[in-house]
C-alpha cells in the first residue's frame, strides 16, 4: 500500500508510520520541520515538509494513494475539519472515476465519550455527553463516516502512554519535580493504550480499510487503571514526598479529569488487535525512565490535545 500520514513525527503519527514502514508498506509523512524531516528519512518514511494548513505540496498523491491517516495536533478543530474537505475534493479532482475509493482514518479521542464513573463504555455506545474540550468531535465523525467519496474510518486513542509519555509527561514533570500533583479527584480510573499498540491497530485498519469503512473504533487496554494507583506508584519510583489532587482550571485540565470505563471490542474482534504493552501502573519505573531521557519534553498544552 501506499499510504500517507498528516502529523507523522508527532506522538501518535510516528509510531503508526513505524508500524506500515515494518510491513512493507510505502509511508509518505507529513510534517511542519526539516529537522524532523531528516528524522523520518532515517525511519525510512517519504518525508513531505509543509505546513498543516496548507496541504497542496501533497494533495496530487491522493491520485495514487491508498490510505490517508490524519493524526495532527495543533488547532485540531479547524484543521481536522480543513483536510477532511480538501482529500475530499482531492479525490473528486485526481482520482479516476473507476478507482477504489481512498480510505481516510480520522484520529479522534476517547474523550468523545464524556466522564462517566458508573457505565461500561464500548465502541458502539451512543455518544451522548462529550468532555467539554472535544464537544465539537461528534459531528465531525459523523462526516469522516458518511463521507460519500472517501472511505472513513475513525480511530478513537485512549489516553495515551509510552516514551516521552504524551499528557502524562506534565504528571511525571511534578514527580521529576518533587512532588507528584494532578488534576481530579479520589476514584477516578483511566482508559489508557500504549502509542506502540496503537500504531499497530492503525496498521490493521489501513491494511484492512477497504472492509471496515464507516466504522468508529474506541482504542484501549483490556482494562482500566486506578489513577490513585498510578498516583502511588508514581510516588515510589520517582522518589517524590507524596500526591496531591489539584483543581483544574480551564477546559483541558478538566478533561484530564475523566473517568472512562471503557472495554473496546470492535477492533479486536474485526482486526484480531491486541494490545500487548505492559500496564502503566505495572512497567511505571520503566515509563518514567524513559521520560526523563527525553529531557521532559512531553510538557504539554491543550493545544496538542486530540
Amino acid at each position: 500500500m501506499k499510504v500517507l500520514i498528516i502529523g507523522a513525527s508527532g506522538f501518535i503519527g510516528l509510531p503508526v508510520a513505524q508500524a506500515l514502514v515494518r510491513a512493507g508498506h510505502i509511508v509518505y509523512g507529513v510534517t511542519r520541520s526539516d529537522s524532523k524531516a531528516k528524522s523520518l528519512a532515517a525511519e525510512e518514511i517519504i518525508p513531505i515538509v509543509a505546513p498543516i494548513e496548507d496541504p497542496s505540496t501533497w494533495l496530487p498523491l491522493v491520485a495514487t494513494l491508498d490510505v490517508v491517516i490524519e493524526a495532527i495536533s495543533g488547532e485540531v478543530k479547524v484543521l481536522s475539519e480543513m483536510l477532511l474537505t480538501s482529500v475530499t475534493e482531492a479525490a473528486k479532482q485526481y482520482r479516476p472515476p473507476h478507482a477504489p475509493k481512498l480510505a481516510y482514518i480520522y484520529t479522534s479521542g476517547s474523550w468523545i465519550h464524556g466522564d462517566n464513573r458508573k457505565e461500561i463504555i464500548s465502541d458502539t455506545t451512543p455518544v451522548i455527553q462529550s468532555v467539554d474540550l472535544v464537544s465539537w468531535r461528534p459531528l465531525l465523525e459523523q462526516k469522516v463516516v458518511t463521507n460519500p467519496v472517501l472511505n472513513g474510518i475513525v480511530i478513537r486513542p485512549a489516553l495515551l502512554y509510552g516514551r516521552s509519555a504524551s499528557i502524562l509527561g506534565m504528571l511525571f514533570k511534578t514527580a521529576y519535580e518533587g512532588k507528584v500533583r494532578w488534576y481530579g479527584t479520589p476514584g477516578g480510573r483511566y482508559a489508557l493504550i500504549h502509542q506502540d499498540d496503537l500504531g499497530e491497530l492503525y496498521r490493521l485498519a489501513a491494511e484492512k480499510s477497504a472492509v471496515i469503512g464507516g466504522l468508529l473504533f474506541d482504542a484501549a487496554n483490556d482494562f482500566t487503571e486506578s489513577v490513585d494507583d498510578i498516583l502511588q506508584k508514581l510516588v515510589e519510583v520517582s522518589g517524590a514526598s507524596g500526591y496531591e489532587y489539584i483543581e483544574p482550571t480551564n477546559l483541558f485540565e478538566k478533561a484530564i479529569t475523566t473517568t472512562l470505563l471503557m472495554r473496546p471490542y470492535l477492533a479486536r474482534s474485526l482486526l484480531g488487535w491486541q494490545p500487548r504493552k505492559a500496564s502503566l501502573v505495572d512497567y511505571l519505573q520503566i515509563y518514567y525512565n524513559a521520560w526523563k531521557a527525553t529531557a521532559g519534553s512531553a510538557t504539554l498544552s491543550s493545544d496538542f490535545i486530540r
